[in-house]
């Protein structure tokens, strides 16, 4: 097990069949932390509210979750979207797990993180439900297709992750402009506020890179892309990705160390 200071996830879709829980469970299993951070749709209500659907793996994750809050790891939840209903309880704890709306996250190296779900910079979440619903039921039906056209990439002896929900996104020019649009908002904000990065999910885009200044991190997800954010010791952020062998493995470079850190 890998000592670390913190753990990101977003986006995990619990009560979701698309959710990846096993390989989430795996996943946690090689690290010991200081902080966990849960940032937003850790539990799918609008996809429960549709049928119910919470196999023993999901049961399991949230027990792994309240564990790990009971011995000495700080969990702390900021609901999003999905699991808004949760967002009546923030500044309350349940089980040793604290909600906030949003929390501000000082690393190692003294960088001063805003952690925040992001659907308020979605226009479409946050004027239109219905169209935002409409699109979660059709990026479910890509991601289970993906995991078919996956099952023929391992036949095939393909090597490497490939995502169809991800390749829409990045090559569809309408999506291509939301997700753009969607960084641009956030890091606009975080440097009004003045923070030195943001650390967010919601899009299931995973990224760590500078943005006008700022460092902007997305969690990823895991129904697709089944991504992470590690705060090593030392502060400095890596985005990693749980394969399907079940190894955590480098995505993108890790930032470099702040000058005085």
């Amino acid at each position: 097990m890998k000592r670390i200071r913190a753990l990101f996830i977003s986006d995990v879709h619990l009560g979701s069949r698309a959710c990846q829980a096993e390989r989430l469970l795996d996943f946690l299993k090689q690290y010991e932390s200081e902080y966990l951070f849960l940032v937003g749709d850790i539990i799918d209500l609008w996809a429960m509210s549709r049928s119910v659907y919470w196999p023993a793996a999901h049961n399991t994750v949230v027990q792994k979750v309240l564990r790990k809050a009971r011995h000495d790891t700080k969990v702390i939840f900021v609901p999003g979207n999905h699991d808004e209903a949760l967002r009546e309880y923030v500044d309350a704890s349940f089980g040793d797990v604290r909600l906030v709306r949003e929390y501000e996250h000082t690393a190692a190296d003294g960088r001063r993180y805003i952690l925040l779900h992001g659907d308020a910079y979605d226009q479409v979440t946050h004027y239109h439900r219905w169209l935002s619903v409409l699109g979660d039921v059709s990026y479910t039906i890509l991601v289970h297709i993906n995991r078919w056209l996956s099952w023929w990439r391992r036949k095939l002896g393909v090597a490497g992750h490939w995502s169809l929900a991800d390749y829409a996104k990045r090559n569809v020019l309408k999506a291509v402009a939301f997700v753009s649009d969607f960084e641009r908002a956030v890091v606009r904000d975080v440097r009004e506020r003045g923070f030195d990065g943001v650390i967010c999910g919601h899009i299931h885009t995973p990224a760590l890179r500078q943005v006008d200044g700022i460092t902007y991190i997305n969690c990823g997800d895991w129904v697709d892309n089944c991504t992470a954010i590690v705060e090593h010791l030392d502060g400095r952020m890596e985005l990693v990705r749980a394969t399907p062998a079940l190894e955590a493995v480098r995505l993108e470079e890790r930032l470099p160390k702040a000058a005085n850190g």
